[in-house]
């Protein structure tokens, strides 16, 4: 008797953990709980600053070498090409450094980070969130960068300060919108690698069939009719708006929806996936 009823007891108490482990959070402890993630994601960061490698390279070596390869060809010189090229290397260089969200949480999860997590009486999209809070020190050292490279060329921003503001602002906010993509991607895939790949697969293309180097008008027209649609498009055009003339065009309004509808659709998505894994 007493054999049977001490393992339901064990049973019962495991059950107590449990359900203690997953009460329901509140808002605001939700919140604390996601910037405690973000400040230990920002203490790993400091631990291996090999991780601002691309947000502090890729926006020098891009803007000098597209800058002086493309510009006379398409601007007839560099000074022409600037207002054209900087907003659309904002665009890829945010977008192409959010790609590392997904790759880092994978590597994550694959060494047991997350599975101390589980236990803690923690709001499970806290975990996902904390990261993504830290990463927007990368997009915008990788925005700052970009512009002050194309400063330094001689691009002179006619949308003068707060114009350039808003645009980094702007792709900051569709970066760390997208990275939403590829938070869920880095719950569902194999390996860090895997995470990789499909995040590359997904946006090289959108970013380079776009307008954010050659102007539309310049391409072929079944190219041209995808680019004008390609999301990426709209982004470097809100930004290439405020950052030369300050206007606050509809592609603002619609860059800014596109990035919430992402928000609503992948946030879930990705705790929904990270909750199976856990």
């Amino acid at each position: 008797m007493s054999t049977t009823v001490a393992p339901a007891r064990e049973t019962v108490r495991a059950a107590d953990r449990v359900a203690s482990a997953r009460r329901h959070v509140s808002a605001s402890e939700t919140v604390s709980q996601t910037l405690t993630m973000a400040w230990r994601a920002l203490k790993k960061m400091r631990r291996n600053p090999e991780q601002f490698f691309d947000v502090a390279l890729q926006p020098i070596l891009f803007t000098a070498m597209f800058a002086y390869v493309f510009g006379g060809a398409i601007a007839g010189n560099v000074e022409n090409y600037l207002p054209l090229m900087i907003p659309g290397i904002l665009a890829q260089t945010v977008l192409t450094t959010c790609m590392a969200t997904g790759t880092q949480l994978r590597e994550d999860m694959e060494k047991g980070v997350f599975d101390r997590f589980k236990s803690l009486p923690i709001a499970r999209i806290a975990p996902l969130a904390g990261p993504m809070v830290a990463d927007l020190l990368r997009y915008t050292i990788a925005a700052v960068l970009t512009f002050g490279m194309g400063l330094v060329m001689g691009y002179r921003p006619g949308g003068g300060a707060p114009g350039v503001l808003a645009a980094v602002l702007l792709a900051i906010f569709t970066g760390w919108s997208l990275a939403w993509i590829f938070t869920w991607v880095g719950t569902i895939a194999r390996s860090a690698q895997a995470v990789q790949g499909i995040s590359m697969m997904i946006l090289f293309p959108l970013t380079f069939l776009s307008n954010a180097f050659v102007p539309v008008e310049s391409l072929p027209g079944w190219l041209a009719a995808f680019v004008r649609i390609n999301p990426v498009s709209h982004l470097v055009t809100a930004a290439r708006d405020l950052a030369n003339s300050g206007t606050m065009s509809g592609d603002v309004g619609w860059t800014v929806l596109a990035g919430l509808v992402v928000i609503a659709v992948f946030a879930p998505l990705s705790v929904r996936s990270y909750k199976r894994h856990i």
